[in-house]
Parts: structure tokens; C-alpha cells; sequence
């Protein structure tokens, strides 16, 4: 059986809120989506450390900000891979491609990633995405701004 995860992340991949704010998030969030099938579930989750949020299968392409060349997704998988127990505790990483210095959450990423020390996650939810005013009322309740990322897994 396959899943869908529709997460909320801090645009800051270190910034976490406190839990009046989560608790204002996820009231909102119960609003927003809809049919609140059996199967989903929010799940709200800390980090001590930065931890990816990634798209699953849905990712298609990974592009480097300094060459605009492709990534190699093998390349990303063996960093999740080595970072999957620890977290990222820097986010700097030199792209194959060009062999240049940049970050992890500044790559092109088709479908969006991230990395977040603080995510909000809806298992299956019965909408695609939150659209732009919805991420603004998500983000004013949480106190900074946040992203989407969905992912197929």
C-alpha cells in the first residue's frame, strides 16, 4: 500500500516553533482539508537535528543552482542514506556536477524537498496542496514562513 504526505515545514530548515503556535497550525489545518478519510493523520514531529523532507517517489529531477546541470538522484539517495540516523548538521555540500559550493536546500529539486527541524504531516490527505492564501493563514498561526513539500511513498 501506497501513501501521500502532504508536509508544512518552517522556510528556515533550523527554526522550530513552540507548541502554541502547533497547536494553532494543526486546528487550522483539521479545517483545511477535507473528508478527514480513516486513514489520514496529522502528525507533528520536532527534529534535534536538520532532517530531510523529501518527496518520495515523486521526485523527478534534482538541478544544481550554479551549473543548472541534472544531479544525479543516485548521488542524492547515498546522502539521504548517510544522513538518515543523524540528521544534517550542516546543510553545505559540494554538487557533483560542477564541483561547486552550495546548499542542500537551495537545489532545484522537481518536486519540492526540504530540510526542517520542525514538520507538519498530513498521511493522506484528500487535496493536492495548499494553495497560496492557505500557506499564509498557516504560516501568521505558526509565527514564520513555511513550505509545502508532498510526497508519494
Amino acid at each position: 500500500m501506497s501513501d501521500d504526505v502532504l508536509s508544512i515545514i518552517p522556510s528556515d530548515p533550523r527554526w522550530q516553533p513552540n507548541r502554541e503556535a502547533v497547536d494553532r497550525v494543526v486546528a487550522l489545518v483539521e479545517d483545511l482539508v477535507p473528508g478527514r478519510a480513516d486513514d489520514m493523520e496529522v502528525d507533528v514531529r520536532w527534529h534535534d537535528t536538520v532532517t530531510v523532507v523529501d518527496c518520495g517517489e515523486n521526485l523527478e529531477r534534482i538541478g544544481c543552482p550554479l551549473c543548472q546541470a541534472a544531479i544525479d538522484t543516485e548521488w542524492w539517495s547515498d546522502l539521504l542514506e548517510a544522513h538518515c540516523d543523524d540528521g544534517f548538521t550542516t546543510l553545505a555540500v559540494e554538487v557533483p556536477c560542477c564541483g561547486g559550493s552550495t546548499t542542500l536546500d537551495v537545489l532545484d529539486y522537481d518536486w519540492p524537498c526540504g530540510f526542517a527541524r520542525f514538520e507538519i504531516a498530513i498521511w493522506n490527505p484528500e487535496r493536492s496542496w495548499f494553495r497560496e492564501d492557505e500557506l499564509t493563514a498557516l504560516a501568521d498561526r505558526l509565527g514564520h514562513p513555511v513550505r509545502q513539500i508532498r510526497a508519494h511513498i
